[in-house]
């Protein structure tokens, strides 16, 4: 039981008999991040129904087709998978019914969730809502180059308690980069376009092998660069639970890495 509860900060959770992958709930070893996720592989015509009192929830689609249902809406949508089409996620309130129906064998979807009281519209996010932006190309000697999407923050969701968004390396290069911290927890869920691609996470001092599936469990403060080797593309999932009183806004750059911002390269 002692082993249990110590806390980790990296894990390569696996599917269960049911299709679910668990990487971070309330109370187990990965409790810092103050959310509980999960990934769902569902086959054709199975159907999921979510309902959490007291708590937000996004759900995200990873790959494959769902028809989704909330508050007498009905959506069919279609991804095929994160490295050629971006998100759709619904993201509502505490006490709302999702269900989530699959229309396609092995579609996966993430469930993001954390403890929120506050009322707000429930709203469905497509890929025109949070498109991808090139981020430190030309920098860095382009070795930093990556594309990102914010799904949701405080920007355009200061009633949220949660921040949803993707990023997608370039092949061999860093993300996260330069070092950085913030005092809000993060979650980062990696995916590879080939099954053995791999590179390696940092959290602080510790460095983790991240491989397709893998997730790296953020405490606030910790430095939290990453990168992805050299003929593979890597795709994370980046989700940060706000503070009571300390939103998450941006990150905090270490300043031992930021004359690198103004540094040329042959």
């Amino acid at each position: 039981m002692k082993d249990k509860e110590e806390k980790k900060v990296f894990g390569y959770p696996q599917y269960d008999q049911h299709g679910e992958k668990i990487l971070a709930t309330y109370g187990g070893p990965y409790r810092d991040m103050l959310m509980d996720i999960r990934i769902r592989r569902m086959q054709f015509a199975e159907k999921h129904v979510f309902h959490k009192v007291g708590e937000e929830m996004a759900v995200l689609l990873l790959c494959g087709t769902i028809t989704i249902r909330w508050e007498g809406n009905r959506q069919t949508v279609s991804r095929k998978d994160v490295f050629t089409e971006g998100p759709w996620a619904l993201h509502v309130p505490q006490g709302i019914e999702v269900q989530v129906e699959c229309e396609q064998d092995d579609t996966e979807i993430l469930v993001q969730f954390t403890h929120n009281d506050a009322c707000f519209q429930s709203k469905l996010y497509s890929p025109d809502d949070a498109p991808w932006v090139d981020v430190c190309r030309g920098k860095f000697g382009d070795t930093a180059n990556r594309a990102v999407n914010t799904i949701f923050d405080y920007k355009n969701a200061p009633y949220s308690n949660m921040v949803l968004g993707e990023v997608m390396n370039d092949r061999g290069n860093w993300s996260g980069y330069i070092p950085h911290h913030h005092p809000q927890p993060e979650t980062y869920y990696f995916l590879f376009d080939r099954p053995e691609g791999f590179g390696a996470s940092y959290v602080g001092d510790e460095v983790f092998k991240s491989t397709h599936g893998s997730f790296s469990a953020i405490p606030g403060g910790k430095t939290h660069p990453q990168v992805c080797a050299p003929g593979y593309k890597m795709y994370t999932c980046w989700m940060i639970r706000h503070l009571d009183g300390n939103p998450w806004t941006d990150r905090i750059d270490d300043p031992q890495y930021t004359w690198l911002y103004t540094a040329k390269f042959d």
